[in-house]
Formats: structure tokens, sequence, C-alpha cells
């Protein structure tokens, strides 16, 4: 750990999970625009209002995603150098031992001995004076954009079949068998990392993300 380290957050600028995660929300929004079109009632019109409301919505999410993602990395840079100021200014051994082990992973710091913990506490009180306050890099707004590229990007998979096909009643059964696949894949995805049956997480998440825009609509979301 160095000064530059200490002011860094551990989040990389999008990791597998995250992007799963933006994916799926961004998803999950344009769907409750197209399925709350009727083929009975609705025109041409309709699928441009209904297509600015999306774009529209996804843009507007993936700002404030991408807003909420710069927070999130700043406070954890945040709290990593209070630790690790905490842990250069007490006097007390076993105190800034503590420190260092409630800022591990909890399987990790259960493995370590009083002596490896000092021994790391050694080596931070001979690291330079760390910064001041926590700063933001270009590892953060990279993540940030690439946050709000997600969500606003996964409005148009969806979105594009009522571009491309003049009649609705197509246009509708294409976007949804689009969305469809798309749920899949990100569930399929999702089991892959977590350890878990691939086609079962993926259908699973089919489910869910239909009750997930069956619940946004009746909320008038």
């Amino acid at each position: 750990m160095s000064t530059e380290i200490a002011n860094q957050s551990s989040r990389r600028a999008l990791d597998p999970m995250d992007r799963l995660s933006e994916v799926l929300f961004g998803l999950i929004m344009v769907l409750t625009f197209t399925c709350s079109l009727s083929v009975a009632e609705v025109g041409r019109e309709d699928i441009q209002l209904m297509l600015i409301g999306a774009l529209g919505c996804n843009l507007a999410w993936g700002l404030i995603d991408g807003w909420f993602y710069l927070m999130s990395c700043l406070a954890e840079m945040s709290q990593n150098l209070m630790t690790y100021q905490a842990v250069r200014k007490t006097s007390d051994a076993k105190t800034a031992q503590k420190l260092i082990a409630g800022a591990l992973p909890p399987v990790v710091a259960a493995v370590l001995t009083p002596q490896e913990l000092e021994s790391m506490r050694q080596r931070l009180l001979k690291l330079p004076e760390p910064p001041a306050r926590a700063r933001l890099g270009k590892d953060d707004w990279r993540g940030a954009f690439a946050t709000f590229l997600l969500v606003f990007l996964s409005t148009f998979p969806v979105a594009i079949p009522f571009l491309v096909f003049q009649e609705i009643f197509t246009a509708m059964r294409v976007s949804n068998a689009v969305a469809i696949v798309l749920l899949f894949v990100v569930g399929y995805a999702f089991g892959k990392l977590t350890g878990r049956h691939p086609w079962g997480v993926g259908i699973g998440m089919v489910v869910i993300g239909s009750f997930v825009v069956a619940g946004t609509m009746a909320l008038g979301g």
C-alpha cells in the first residue's frame, strides 16, 4: 500500500457484476415502456412517444447511476484513507491491528495472527504521509461513464424492432423476444459468476424480470 493506493477505489472500471447489474437495470426500465403498449390501441405516434420516453428515461437514469458510482468510489476511498490515517496516528499497537483487520475481508482477517497484523502495521508506518482527502481518479470517471453507457445503450436492442418493423404486432413480438433473450443471457452470466447452474439462473432471471416489469407498471412506473 502506498500513498497513491490509499487514494484509490478497489472497484475496477466496471467489474462483471457491475456490468450485469447495469444492463439488467436498463432492460427493466425500457421494458416498462414497451410492455405498456397495447396492439389494439397503439399507433405510430404512440410508438414514437414510447421510444422517446424510453430513451429519455434511460438517459436520465444512466446519468444518475454514473453519479452514484462516483459517490460510491469516493466514499470507499475516503473510508480507506481514514483507516490508513488512524493506523498511523494511534500509538496503541492493538488498536492499530484491529483497524487493519477491520479493513480486510473477514475470511482473510480471521487467519492472520497478531504478529502478521503487526508486520502490516510496521510497513504502513514506513509509507509516506497520506493525502489529506480522497480524490477521484481517471479510472473512477471511466467507470462512471461506462455505467452511463450500459444503462443507456441497453435501451436499443429492445427498442430497435419498433424502428425496423412497420407492423406494430410484429415489432412488439420481436422486441419481447429480444428482451427475453437478454434477460436470460444476464441470468446465465450471473449464474456462472456465482457458481450456480447458469441455465436455471437464466430462466429464473426471465421469470423474475417479468414480475419486476409487471410490478413496476402496476405501480405506475
